[in-house]
């Protein structure tokens, strides 16, 4: 019986603290590994960090089009229940295209451009 006690504490400390993790919007940032320059190869990251709770959606965008093959990290929290996750893919801007992150958090989608460097 002790040990199902302990185990119900335990649960109920958990959800506590998951209860006192206040619903926060993420903070993004979109960026290229190299400085841009339209022809050449490089890689788009968005990193979206700071934010609860951990259902998130990341999208890269050319011209308002998902690109194909990003990849993801894992979903990784803080001590504090806040979680980061980035999303990343090769690409090759060319001259006039536009690129973007779209996060949806909370239902609701947010558009972040990519400031090219060149």
């Amino acid at each position: 019986m002790k040990t199902f006690d302990c185990a119900v504490f335990v649960g109920l400390l958990c959800l506590s603290a998951l209860s006192m993790a206040k619903k926060s919007p993420p903070k993004v940032q979109v960026y290229s590994r190299v400085p841009g320059k339209v022809g050449e190869a490089n890689t788009l990251m968005c990193h979206a960090s700071n934010f609860h709770p951990p259902e998130i959606t990341i999208e890269l965008l050319r011209n308002g089009k998902e690109i194909p093959g990003a990849t993801q990290t894992d979903l990784a929290f803080e001590e504090n229940w806040h979680y980061h996750l980035t999303k990343h893919v090769h690409f090759t801007p060319g001259k006039g295209e536009e690129f973007s992150c779209r996060v949806t958090h909370g239902g609701s989608p947010k558009m972040y451009m990519w400031e090219e460097d060149l």
